[in-house]
């Protein structure tokens, strides 16, 4: 591995062929990071088993990378037959046992620790001990989880941002555990599928959201003490940094109830105030303000 892998941070390409080899890739979870997992690993040529509790869950995750490809034909970003080659390769299923084969298995589950060990404990007996698991956590320890999986030197973090097929970059996550071979085949993969990796080490929020939750929470702030409005506020950031969108509207994209639990996880682990939730969100999350995927949040969809 690079010498410095074990900073905080690096930027990453693979340096070397991994003795370990990736052809068939499971996803656990339908969500939209589940989706677009799927859908960024069965574009760059993996075999993929998506894996859904509900057969209805798992028809709907196929359907939704059936309707992005397709916005990708009109735009002539993608071909039909690159279209049909894709969801060829993406099969669904309700069954962990079908991922024991799998030489990756990343895992897109909600972000509850112990929802997380369970199904770390089960892949880690279901799968081949060469397999790799990942978990697309990025506030949630995942030395918990590798030491739940029975061979935590293949455990490793894969963080995709939403969305998963735009978004160029992955944080790679490494628990105390992981062996050079296990963060070697994450960055190999990353790569494969176009995407720059980063190697950070197991710390809640990783870079991207220890960074982002301190401007996002003083996003809240500057809006409670009357400084602007969120639509002025969200202009200047963009105008004035060149950020795609601003922090309000970031807000409801990501999701409210998820920037509570991430606001949650930072403050508990490093009890610094500038985590500390703040309870306007709490209150819209009550009331069922969540964002764009319930129609309303910060603005109405």
């Amino acid at each position: 591995m690079h010498e410095n892998v074990f900073s905080d941070a690096v930027v990453c390409r693979p340096l070397r062929s991994s003795p370990m080899r990736c052809e068939r890739v499971g996803v656990v979870g339908t969500g939209i990071m589940g989706a677009g997992i799927a859908e960024v690993m069965a574009t760059a040529g993996y075999e993929v088993i998506v894996r859904s509790r509900h057969e209805t869950t798992a028809e709907t995750t196929v359907m939704a990378i059936d309707k992005n490809l397709s916005r990708l034909v009109t735009k002539g970003r993608c071909t039909e037959d690159d279209k049909a080659a894709t969801l060829e390769r993406v099969r669904t299923t309700t069954s962990l046992r079908d991922l024991a084969d799998c030489d990756l298995v990343i895992e897109a589950a909600p972000e509850d620790l112990e929802l997380k060990r369970e199904l770390f404990g089960d892949l880690g007996n279901l799968c081949r001990p060469d397999a790799v698991l990942a978990t697309n956590t990025s506030t949630l320890s995942i030395i918990e989880l590798a030491v739940a999986a029975f061979h935590p030197e293949r455990v490793v973090g894969m963080h995709f941002f939403n969305p998963a097929p735009v978004m160029p970059l992955v944080e790679i996550g490494r628990p105390l555990t992981a062996s050079d071979e296990t963060v070697q085949l994450a960055l190999e993969v990353v790569a494969r599928c176009g995407k720059q990796g980063v190697v950070v080490r197991d710390s809640t929020g990783f870079i991207v959201n220890a960074l982002l939750f301190g401007y996002l929470g003083g996003a809240v702030s500057m809006l409670e003490r009357g400084v602007a409005s969120k639509e002025d506020i969200d202009t200047a950031m963009v105008g004035g940094c060149n950020f795609p969108m601003g922090p309000f509207a970031l807000y409801d994209l990501i999701g409210i109830d998820v920037c509570v639990a991430v606001f949650d996880a930072l403050f508990d682990e490093y009890r610094d105030p500038t985590f500390a939730c703040p309870p306007m969100l709490r209150r819209m999350v009550a009331a069922g303000h969540l964002g764009r995927k319930a129609g309303r949040g910060f603005y109405v969809y």
